[in-house]
């Protein structure tokens, strides 16, 4: 008989590293590394252009880095030719048709790593999940916040 583990800090870790391990091997066959493909989402999510200072920001703030990590990943973004100022707006960057594809490709593959990962859970479970998750992320960026 199996015992379902309570939800603490080293399941969330296990379940953490297990995900980012398939999607980082994922990635690696576009030759992306994680911060760039959440750069990517971001820019993506965002209408494809984004105000460079914010993009940093949501990066520092969702990946726990800080803006040099931030702004080197944008830096390799750019050299790759996935990632443009916007003509006429310096302080804003876009996706370059490159970018484009590749976050596509991407955004392919975890759809695919998605639907593997979480077929047959109850959606109730999930949802449940996703309620406790985020409130434990609130709560440890509290924390870091100094709250």
């Amino acid at each position: 008989m199996s015992v379902t583990p309570t939800v603490n800090g080293q399941v969330i870790g296990q379940a953490h590293y297990a995900t980012r391990a398939v999607l980082e091997r994922l990635l690696a066959t576009t030759g992306t590394t994680f911060h760039q493909s959440v750069a990517l989402n971001v820019i993506a999510d965002s209408g494809e252009t984004i105000e460079r200072v914010r993009l940093v920001d949501r990066m520092t703030g969702t990946l726990k880095i800080d803006a040099e990590a931030a702004e080197a990943t944008l830096a390799e973004l750019s050299a790759a030719g996935l990632l443009e100022e916007v003509p006429g707006n310096t302080a804003r960057v876009g996706l370059t048709p490159a970018g484009r594809d590749r976050r596509h490709a991407n955004s392919t593959g975890i759809a695919d790593i998605t639907a593997r990962l979480y077929a047959d859970l109850p959606a109730e479970d999930l949802a449940a999940a996703g309620r406790v998750l985020t409130e434990v992320t609130a709560r440890a960026n509290a924390v870091l916040a100094g709250a």
